[in-house]
């Protein structure tokens, strides 16, 4: 992907809810590392954007199944983790590696 601001389009075409979280991700460690904490969570502090309404930008309960949702964020030159925070899903492998050049 080429720097600058971009928005992000996601549709669910899954059976469950889900959403999208963009986290920076520095050089050394790998996509799928982040510490899961005893929620099935992992921290979302620096988050550049979030798609989790239904039909609407931004935060909200989660992409409904069949339903999309979008994001506007600048994403200057490195990697991110996009990656799915509700509960469980991360360590269950909901997470992919984005580069941007």
């Amino acid at each position: 992907m080429t720097v600058g601001t971009v928005s992000l389009r996601v549709r669910n075409t899954g059976a469950m809810t889900y959403e999208l979280v963009v986290l920076p991700l520095s050089e050394g460690p790998a996509v799928g590392q982040r510490r899961v904490g005893g929620d099935g969570q992992v921290d979302e502090a620096g988050s550049l954007g979030e798609v989790s309404r239904s039909c609407g930008d931004d935060t909200g309960d989660g992409l409904a199944p069949g339903a999309a949702g979008w994001t506007t964020v600048p994403l200057p030159d490195g990697r991110y983790e996009l990656i799915c925070n509700l509960p469980g899903h991360y360590a269950t492998g909901m997470h992919a590696l984005l580069t941007v050049q």
